[in-house]
């Protein structure tokens, strides 16, 4: 592309995510005042849903379309392009922004706008599970159900969710499922299993060190036992883990049965209670805009 060709931006705005305090508005307008780009900013009201969003593109029909917000923003962004040659951008406005972490891009405005505005892009591959679209990491145990108990907590932040999880831990909840993907039956008890598109959480907690958003393959981490040496290897060391008690499987398909409902959430949105989850990969799916680093 020629650096003086004008492109029409669409930035998707939650502007409820984070804390709220990030006027979005007033920054984007301002970094592209003196452009030649054409914007287009749209602020997602309180009851959203995809129809909006996709009609919002259908209307403007971008070259690029920004989520600004969280990774459940981001989550419903991408689902809103899949099948579409439409570039994807990040504007990292969320409590956690896993996935913006995920591909190193920064919290600081102008710096994350420069980036968009660059357009360098990887092609990333998406997984679909249970006819929701994940695009970060999805589990069930242990971090779901932290996250139902998170959603009517008092306390925000990341430090609100510690004090959950720790409650929830005291609980020891278990889960005993039976796994089905490259032809193999396992089952495993666990304290919660992820489906992992990506390598880690937004608390920066590597859950998948071998993962690849580039690949073929996803992988299931299976934490049979939580204890301080795994905990310190996801936050700090990120040496390999136990075996014994954190286990990881690569697939391209995944089905997972459970005699029990297990607390399910995807890319941070908790969704239920279920029995059974089943999980595709979607290669080269989604055109998103990186760091060229």
């Amino acid at each position: 592309m020629e650096k003086g060709e004008s492109l029409k931006f669409l930035f998707i705005i939650n502007s409820g995510s984070g804390n709220g305090s990030t006027d979005w508005v007033m920054i984007i307008l301002d970094y592209f005042k003196f452009s030649n780009h054409i914007i287009k900013l749209y602020e997602m009201p309180k009851e959203s849903n995809l129809e909006l969003i996709k009609n919002e593109i259908k209307i403007f029909s971008p070259k690029i379309v920004v989520a600004v917000g969280g990774d459940g923003t981001v989550n419903s962004v991408a689902t809103c392009l899949l099948e579409t040659n439409i570039i994807m951008g990040i504007l990292p406005a969320g409590s956690a922004n896993g996935l913006a972490k995920e591909l190193g891009l920064m919290c600081e405005h102008k710096k994350a706008l420069d980036v968009i505005v660059k357009r360098f892009t990887k092609k990333i591959h998406v997984l679909k599970i249970n006819n929701h679209m994940c695009i970060h990491l999805s589990d069930v145990g242990l971090n779901a159900f932290a996250m139902k108990e998170f959603k009517n907590n008092h306390h925000r932040g990341m430090l609100g969710y510690i004090r959950v999880l720790l409650k929830v831990i005291l609980k020891n909840p278990k889960i005993v499922v039976r796994m089905h993907f490259n032809e193999n039956v396992i089952k495993i008890k666990a304290s919660q299993i992820v489906i992992a598109n990506a390598t880690k959480y937004g608390s920066g907690a590597v859950i998948n060190p071998i993962g690849n958003l580039a690949d073929k393959l996803f992988e299931v981490v299976a934490v049979k036992k939580l204890s301080f040496i795994e905990i310190f290897k996801m936050i700090f060391s990120h040496a390999s883990f136990n075996p014994k008690k954190t286990e990881i499987f690569q697939m391209s398909s995944l089905s997972i049965h459970s005699a029990q409902k297990m607390h399910f959430q995807i890319d941070g949105e908790y969704l239920g209670m279920v029995n059974d989850i089943n999980a595709t990969l979607i290669p080269s799916a989604i055109n998103m805009i990186v760091p060229e680093n």
